[in-house]
């Protein structure tokens, strides 16, 4: 098995983990239960989001993938269809942001 592919399955293991996250935080935010794994998942997903910030909005395993492949595209270095690959961070960065938005109106009482 070359190295792009072991990088390719682990990128895309942990890419799973965060979309299971995220979408657990969505429904438990929409269902009113929050409690300590949503603040667990935050915190996961804020700590993806500074590795993200100091490697200047690219995961660390893209820029080690790097160095096996002079692809151009944007998903060669994990196994999504490209336009995913393209706009993930915007399409769950958004998911992030309503799940958040959701919380205050939960935790503030505006939303019973």
């Amino acid at each position: 098995m070359s190295k792009l592919v072991v990088i390719k399955i682990v990128h895309t293991s942990i890419w799973i983990f965060f979309n299971v996250v995220i979408f657990y935080l969505l429904y438990a935010v929409l269902t009113n239960n929050i409690g300590v794994f949503v603040w667990l998942g935050i915190a996961a997903v804020l700590v993806e989001g500074l590795v993200l910030l100091i490697f200047k909005a690219k995961c660390p395993l893209t820029i080690v993938a790097r160095k096996y492949s002079d692809s151009t595209k944007e998903n060669f270095d994990i196994y999504l269809p490209n336009w995913l690959a393209k706009y993930n961070k915007l399409i769950y960065t958004s998911i992030f942001c309503v799940v958040l938005l959701i919380l205050v109106f939960r935790i503030s009482g505006l939303w019973k």
